[in-house]
């Protein structure tokens, strides 16, 4: 017998079984439910109850669940139906109590009670878990019901149900584009006017002499394109001293080197109220590939055109902050694990920025990209005490297990509530990619934090690799994330590590992340 008769022939039995065996409350419940769901009136009146009854979440959960429901419905009809042809079952066997009064007239193969009953299940639960889990024994029982009444055989039910759950996650796959397209549209950073340097007179560029080959290219293009500019090259304990001094003579700051670098340019040309030009010199240059520029042909061209965006920038204020008032860019449904109410209400943080905390205590510090506490900041810790004996990889090796035998979780406060965790990120604007440290924007000029926060519990290796597979905006048991106009982290543990764009630092007792949106003048091509 073939493997695809055999397959027949179990199918068969199993359907047989079920017909045979005796369901309580079966036959009074399941052929009402399989009615119920008829041209999904059933899911579509849980859609129009959630959208009455349930929050803006919730209502944006039951619209994107009811765009499942029709994706596969739509599947099934025009290419399921019609492409396998597969008869119904005879109902022999099955009590006359349990058969419909007027029977399907339609091919067997999928089951399209089926694959509407998960798409939207599913379609609802990748968006709202809690009415998903009160839904999914609903659809499962749809399901079901379509062979206790004998009008499918149990493949029919499961390849509509696999069919359905795939139309769920095709629907949020396209909703995130979507978003993302949105995102880029409305949130491109705003094209504004810097002086105009045909020459470079007027521009410092203040260059990490330790960054490498990289910046040696750069720089030859920059003394060929903008001759008159001031080159500033300098070792990395005197980089800061170099940029404030800079900062006192020079129209433009100019830098040259990684993010590290550029996040201390970015600082002093914040503080000295100057725009800023960026010259891609280190290994990853995370920054100014998000900002598109690929190297010093474009920022050259961008200063003599003077040419230049204004963009958001992350900060991290040690002690206490007032809460802002509501803004309009405030996250409609910040995760209750990462914010509490008083953050929920907050908006946008204040354009400007002061030189100190409104408390009188230490001054902000700032990153272009990201900022972190927990195993990243610990391992980025090893590794700068390694490297300079054993060389940058071997020392990255040599954190990474010290890091993942030794970790402990933080036990901190995040927006007044109680955590454990193995890592909290935070990101300058909405990253892309899965995990908790993911790896692009589409856009810097979003006033929101993306917020990943791998739970402490277990040991951090399986969490963090958990983590890792956990979807971009996912709640799972391990790793949430959410977007935050900003958050409030109190009561951390004395000597614990943060880091920002690759820099590392003691953490305070308690500070609070935020963003300036549009606070930075950066040279780019529009």
């Amino acid at each position: 017998m073939t493997l695809r008769g055999t397959a027949a022939r179990w199918d068969r039995a199993l359907f047989d079984a079920v017909a045979r065996r005796h369901w309580p409350g079966g036959e009074r419940v399941l052929p009402r439910l399989g009615r119920a769901a008829n041209h999904g009136v059933l899911w579509g009146g849980t859609a129009l109850a959630i959208a009455a009854f349930g929050s803006a979440p919730a209502r944006k959960a039951a619209l994107r669940a009811s765009a499942s429901l029709a994706l596969a419905s739509a599947t099934i009809n025009t290419i399921g139906k019609w492409s396998v042809r597969r008869a119904r079952p005879l109902l022999d066997g099955v009590p006359a109590v349990r058969q419909l009064s007027r029977q399907p007239q339609t091919t067997s193969f999928p089951s399209g009670h089926s694959a509407s009953a998960f798409a939207f299940a599913t379609g609802l639960a990748l968006h709202a878990p809690a009415l998903g889990a009160a839904v999914a024994p609903v659809a499962a029982s749809v399901a079901f019901s379509r062979v206790y009444t004998g009008v499918h055989y149990p493949s029919d039910v499961a390849a509509g149900a696999a069919l359905g759950v795939a139309a769920g996650f095709a629907v949020r796959r396209i909703a995130q584009r979507l978003e993302g397209a949105r995102a880029v549209a409305g949130d491109e950073p705003d094209a504004v006017d810097a002086p105009a340097l045909p020459d470079g007179e007027g521009l410092v560029v203040v260059v990490n002499a330790g960054s490498g080959s990289a910046a040696a290219a750069g720089l030859d293009v920059l003394r060929d394109r903008l001759p008159k500019a001031e080159i500033v090259e300098c070792d990395g304990p005197d980089l800061r001293r170099e940029l404030n001094a800079a900062a006192g003579r020079a129209a433009v700051l100019g830098v040259c080197g990684g993010d590290g670098t550029v996040n201390a340019a970015a600082t002093t040309a914040l503080r000295a109220g100057l725009p800023l030009a960026v010259f891609p010199g280190g290994t990853l240059n995370h920054f100014a590939l998000d900002l598109g520029l690929a190297g010093a042909e474009e920022t050259c061209r961008a200063i003599a055109e003077g040419r230049a965006v204004k963009v958001g920038v992350g900060r991290f204020t040690p002690g206490p902050e007032p809460v802002a008032a509501p803004g309009p860019d405030a996250d409609p449904d910040p995760d209750p694990d990462l914010g509490s109410d008083a953050a929920r209400a907050s908006g946008r943080a204040a354009e400007a920025e002061p030189a100190a905390h409104p408390g009188g205590g230490a001054p902000a510090g700032y990153f272009l990209n990201t900022f972190s506490i927990g195993a990243y900041p610990e391992l980025l810790r090893h590794r700068l005490h390694w490297a300079p004996r054993i060389g940058g990889g071997p020392a990255m090796v040599l954190a990474a297990w010290r890091v993942l035998r030794t970790q402990r979780p933080v036990r901190l406060r995040l927006s007044g509530r109680p955590r454990n965790v193995w890592l909290l990120f935070a990101g300058n604007g909405t990253y892309h990619g899965t995990g908790p440290a993911p790896r692009r924007r589409d856009s810097l000029a979003e006033a929101l934090l993306d917020v990943r926060l791998v739970h402490g519990g277990g040991r951090p290796g399986p969490r963090l690799l958990a983590a890792a597979f956990a979807g971009p905006l996912s709640r799972s048991p391990v790793h949430t994330a959410t977007r935050l106009p900003h958050l409030r982290i109190d009561d951390v543990p004395p000597g614990t590590p943060l880091a920002y764009d690759g820099e590392y630092a003691r953490a305070p007792q308690s500070l609070v992340v935020d963003t300036l949106p549009h606070a930075l003048t950066v040279y780019r091509l529009s």
